[in-house]
C-alpha cells in the first residue's frame, strides 16, 4: 500500500471514529435526559411515533438483516483489501523505456537460487520468497544445514548464490538474506554394497 493511500485510510478511519463517537455521546447524553441541559432549545420530549410504526411492519426484520450482511461484506472487504502484502510481482529491469518494458518475475530467480543452493553438499534442503522489507526488494532463501557440514562450503556457496542472484535480478534495490538452520540430526546415509 502506498504513502498516499496508507494517509487517507488512515485520515478516512480518523474521522469515522470522531463521527461515531459524536453520535454515541450524543445517544447517551439523550438517554440520560443531559441533552436538554446542553442544548436548552431541545423539546423536552420527543415523539416518534414515525419510526415506531416503521419498526412494527413484517418488512422492518429483512432489510435490517440484509443492511447488516451488506455492512459485514464492506467490513470484510475492507480488512482484506488493507492486508499486508509483502509478495512481489514482476519487476522492470533496466533498459526499460517507451520503446518497451523488460520485465523478470523474481520468484523464478529466487527459486532458482534456492535449488542451486540445495545442491551444495552439507545443505539438505533450501526454500525462498520475495518480500518488500522496508522499501526494499529482498529475496529471503531459508536453508537447512546437516549438522556435519563443512561451514566454509556452506558460507561460500550462500555468497556466490546471493551474488548470481544480484546479478540475474539486476536492480539496486534488491538485496539477498539467506537464513541458515543447522538439522537436529544427521541424515541416514545407505550404504551400497
Amino acid at each position: 500500500m502506498g504513502r498516499a493511500v496508507l494517509g487517507l485510510d488512515r485520515l478516512a478511519a480518523i474521522v469515522v471514529g470522531l463521527v461515531l463517537l459524536v453520535l454515541g455521546l450524543a445517544a447517551a447524553a439523550w438517554g440520560a435526559g443531559w441533552l436538554v441541559q446542553v442544548w436548552a432549545a431541545a423539546p423536552q420530549q420527543l415523539t416518534l411515533q414515525t419510526a415506531t410504526d416503521t419498526f412494527a411492519t413484517a418488512w422492518w426484520p429483512w432489510a435490517a438483516g440484509i443492511a447488516g450482511a451488506v455492512c459485514i461484506l464492506l467490513a470484510l472487504w475492507w480488512l482484506l483489501a488493507h492486508l499486508p502484502r509483502r509478495g512481489v510481482g514482476e519487476l522492470s529491469l533496466k533498459g526499460s523505456d517507451k520503446s518497451g518494458r523488460l520485465l523478470i518475475d523474481p520468484a523464478g530467480a529466487a527459486a532458482t537460487a534456492a535449488d542451486v543452493l540445495a545442491e551444495t553438499p552439507g545443505i539438505r534442503s533450501a526454500s525462498s520468497r520475495v518480500v518488500r522489507d522496508r522499501g526494499q526488494l529482498v529475496v529471503a532463501v531459508k536453508a537447512t544445514v546437516e549438522p556435519d557440514a563443512d561451514l566454509q562450503s556452506v558460507v561460500t556457496a550462500t555468497d556466490d548464490v546471493a551474488t548470481d542472484l544480484a546479478q540475474v535480478l539486476g536492480r539496486d534495490d534488491a538485496r539477498a538474506r539467506v537464513q541458515l538452520s543447522v538439522a537436529r540430526r544427521a541424515r541416514h546415509r545407505t550404504r551400497v554394497h
